[in-house]
């Protein structure tokens, strides 16, 4: 069975066509940079790749150009869309609702739309993703495959806030936690590679979205993203953990509405609010120039990263192994330094000439005498959820 994975971003589209249930990767790509001047899309099958510089301003032509790559007489894959039989779609924010994997109709499509305002950046380019390729592979049974899901298993302790018990119970205000596919998928990879699953594992989710997940025997116990994905990690644009008074005294002394601080926290904020730009590689460069609030940034990263491997170390009682994976994670070697840098108490030590590379397989950075294992995982979402989507409809 064919199955094309698409997954949206608040600023990219992965994409992986995939024969299953042998997790052949048929193609694979990247659309990156959307909505900026030097957007991108990446193609790579066995036999082609391309890597085109193009005018990319919404995720809909994205997926467009996406189609024409897969359908194109000299290097695509496929001869019709009839050929691929399901479409496994990322969705982030499932709710109360959705725990796990299901079939799209217009009652999933429904609550995904009412649920845009706890994830503005992910929510509605997953939904577009869904109405585009519904209208171009007709045959095709459309698949959600929830980022909330993987973190169900979080106790009361973690996912409950201390307000009152009626927001809970009435209205399902809570910690939903995302990027669960990303950490379920290396969590796994790193236990089979440890060799055992009664593991304390944190992993790093680093992209223009990041997360954290304490991930103890196979199970997410707690995590950094909560209600919406704009708490915990500083992120490309959005703030993570802030006091919430300052919203009230954005609103009340300085005029804003609350849409515009919402929209600020979301879309203004994080690296980007910082320093101007939203893509760590740019950011990286400005600092290398001496540019001081590029660098003063990335300290701030790595600090708040730092700040949760010790809670986290704390709730688990130990740590077998952090994981560094997603974008930012597995090809940014300053970052990974900066984060494992004096970090020793926790039994946390890099080897430096092991870290200098962009992984593309797990990958051991720590260093001999380190008591925690420090691994990069190349996180494969796309197979994850063509995956959980062949299980629903073979």
């Amino acid at each position: 069975m064919k199955i094309l994975v698409i997954n949206s971003g608040s600023s990219s589209i992965k994409y992986q066509l995939i024969n299953m249930p042998q997790e052949e990767v048929i193609c694979s790509g990247l659309v990156e940079r959307i909505g900026l001047n030097n957007a991108e899309i990446h193609y790579k099958s066995v036999e082609n790749a391309i890597n085109k510089v193009l005018d990319i301003p919404t995720h809909e032509i994205g997926l467009q150009k996406v189609v024409q790559v897969l359908l194109d007489d000299k290097i695509g894959v496929i001869k019709s869309t009839d050929e691929i039989e399901a479409v496994g779609h990322r969705v982030v924010h499932g709710g109360s609702t959705f725990s796990n994997t299901t079939i799209i109709n217009k009652e999933v499509k429904d609550k995904i739309k009412s649920l845009f305002s706890l994830a503005p950046l992910h929510n509605p380019p997953n939904l577009e993703g869904i109405s585009v390729c519904e209208n171009i592979f007709v045959k095709a049974k459309q698949v959600a495959v929830f980022d909330t899901a993987f973190h169900q298993t979080m106790p009361a302790v973690a996912y409950k806030y201390a307000i009152p018990n009626k927001f809970l119970e009435e209205e399902h205000i809570r910690v939903y936690g995302f990027h669960g596919t990303s950490h379920k998928y290396v969590s796994e990879k790193a236990n089979e590679f440890l060799g055992k699953e009664n593991t304390k594992l944190i992993t790093i989710h680093l992209g223009n979205g990041c997360s954290m997940t304490a991930i103890q025997n196979g199970e997410s116990i707690d995590h950094t993203l909560g209600f919406g994905p704009v708490t915990g990690l500083i992120m490309g644009s959005r703030s993570g953990d802030i006091d919430h008074t300052i919203i009230y005294y954005l609103v009340h002394n300085l005029g804003y509405s609350l849409e515009e601080v919402n929209n600020m926290l979301q879309k203004e904020s994080g690296m980007l609010g910082l320093t101007g730009f939203s893509d760590l590689r740019d950011i990286e460069a400005e600092a290398a120039k001496g540019n001081k609030e590029c660098q003063l940034a990335l300290d701030m990263n790595a600090y708040r990263i730092k700040k949760y491997i010790g809670s986290y170390a704390a709730a688990m009682n130990g740590i077998d192994a952090i994981v560094f994976t997603a974008g930012i994670g597995e090809n940014s070697v300053l970052i990974r330094e900066m984060v494992c840098k004096d970090m020793q108490y926790l039994g946390i030590d890099l080897d430096i000439e092991k870290n200098d590379l962009r992984a593309k397989k797990l990958t051991e950075i720590q260093s001999e005498t380190s008591k925690v294992k420090v691994l990069i995982i190349p996180t494969n979402e796309e197979v994850e959820i063509a995956k959980q989507s062949y299980q629903l409809v073979r």
